[in-house]
């Protein structure tokens, strides 16, 4: 990987990972009706930027891929699980971000018993993000793992890093032994800033090594 590439790649990891913090401080905590009418454009803005950071983190995810490319199976396999965990993260910002709140605000002159209506609706909006939360946290886990072994295998990052990336995923781990739950927004802010961590760091590396 020639340095061009790899300063680009470091460099959107960086971007992309800002953002991901930024969405995180705007989220919005979820309620009622009521609540999510006032929350309608902080929704919008909060998601959208997570949507506008995934290309960044994609490419910067395919650098590290390359970067680890001694370790064939690691690095690919990692990137592979790396895009599965995206695109559920993307259908899930596309979904609460843009559809639900448009939703929402479709129906803010709506009568009580016509919100009341839509319960199951906003019930089902649940369980489909908490789908994609699992298969994001999944698919993050994996190619975080895979691709800490692979750094320690290989040495092309300090090995520091890969063993903080492998503490990370078991600390993910050991979050289900204690109970603690990563699917609500809380839980979520602490996994995306771990994961973060671990990113923005690979980034600098790449970037400063470039």
């Amino acid at each position: 990987m020639n340095n061009n590439n790899l300063k680009s790649a470091g460099l959107s990891l960086l971007i992309g990972s800002f953002l991901m913090i930024v969405t995180m401080v705007l989220h919005p905590v979820g309620g009622d009706f009521d609540h999510l009418l006032m929350i309608v454009n902080m929704g919008i803005i909060a998601h959208s930027i997570a949507l506008f950071s995934i290309p960044f983190v994609a490419y910067g995810y395919w650098g590290i891929m390359v970067r680890l490319q001694a370790s064939v199976f690691l690095s690919r396999i990692g990137f592979s699980f790396m895009l599965f965990g995206l695109f559920a993260v993307m259908m899930a910002a596309a979904l609460n971000g843009l559809v639900l709140m448009q939703f929402v605000a479709s129906y803010a002159d709506a009568s009580p018993e016509v919100i009341a209506s839509l319960k199951p609706i906003f019930r089902y909006n649940h369980f489909f993000n908490l789908a994609n939360d699992y298969i994001f946290m999944t698919g993050v886990g994996v190619s975080t793992l895979f691709w800490s072994i692979a750094t320690v295998k290989t040495r092309q990052f300090p090995v520091w890093i890969g063993y903080f990336g492998i503490g990370l995923v078991i600390a993910a781990l050991l979050t289900l032994v204690t109970g603690f739950i990563l699917t609500d927004v809380a839980g979520f802010r602490i996994f995306i800033f771990g994961t973060t961590a671990w990113t923005m760091t690979m980034g600098w590396l790449m970037f400063r090594e470039a």
